[in-house]
């Protein structure tokens, strides 16, 4: 199986979404969309680990499935507004990397200002 990294998937999302004529939504019904599956996510999310319970009548949707429809539509989003999201990636990760480096309790007991 090909190994995916998030440029390959951003053009396979892009390959999917040119064969239809609408092509991409405006960015505002985009982001309804993605406010719509982070809903979904964060229901599951409480069905699992909160405490509603689902009822019988609901369709099993899991965690994965719902954070995958994210994925997607982040996806959709970044691909319609010319966002390369492995670079978005690197960056945030430098900003966490940086600002946030002492934030929380390291597990090699490092703080702020001492030395590696």
């Amino acid at each position: 199986m090909e190994e995916k990294t998030l440029a390959k998937m951003q053009q396979e999302v892009d390959d999917y979404i040119q064969q239809f004529k609408a092509g991409y939504f405006s960015p505002l019904a985009q982001m309804a969309r993605l406010t719509e599956e982070v809903g979904e996510l964060a229901r599951e999310v409480n069905h699992y680990y909160g405490e509603k319970p689902k009822k019988a009548t609901e369709k099993a949707n899991t965690v994965a499935e719902e954070l995958g429809d994210v994925l997607f539509v982040t996806m959709i989003m970044a691909n319609s507004m010319d966002i390369d999201l492995t670079e978005v990636f690197i960056k945030n990760m430098d900003k966490f990397n940086q600002r946030d480096q002492f934030r929380f309790e390291r597990k090699d007991g490092r703080k702020k200002g001492e030395n590696a």
